[in-house]
């Protein structure tokens, strides 16, 4: 019963990291409801969408990568293929958000 504490302890860790950024981005989800974030966060547009969503977006990203990294054993791996695989994702998801925003308003605009 010991051995199995001691060989567990990385997946609290784990829980606990994933569980303080999901209770961030639930606590900006509250406030932004009660209105109690600044009026910029929320309302000041950036590329199409609120300065919040791409919090949320850069939060989910990272959660993600974190869930990769050790999940999937990229942790275990050598700092090259790391980057290999992560730094793609961080390009080429806001790309392709941008993509989706700019035809979404170019269609908007044409109707």
């Amino acid at each position: 019963m010991g051995t199995d504490k001691k060989g567990n302890w990385w997946i609290w860790k784990v829980f606990w990291i994933l569980l303080a950024v999901t209770a961030f981005e639930v606590l900006l989800g509250i406030l932004k409801v009660n209105e109690s974030l600044p009026e910029a966060l929320v309302y000041d547009k950036f590329l199409g969408l609120a300065w919040l969503t791409h919090v949320f977006i850069i939060l989910t990203i990272v959660k993600a990568a974190y869930i990769v990294m050790i999940f999937m054993h990229l942790g275990d791996e050598r700092k090259n293929l790391q980057l290999i695989i992560l730094v793609p994702v961080f390009i080429l998801v806001p790309y392709l958000l941008f993509i989706i925003l700019t035809e979404g308003t170019h269609a908007l605009l044409m109707m």
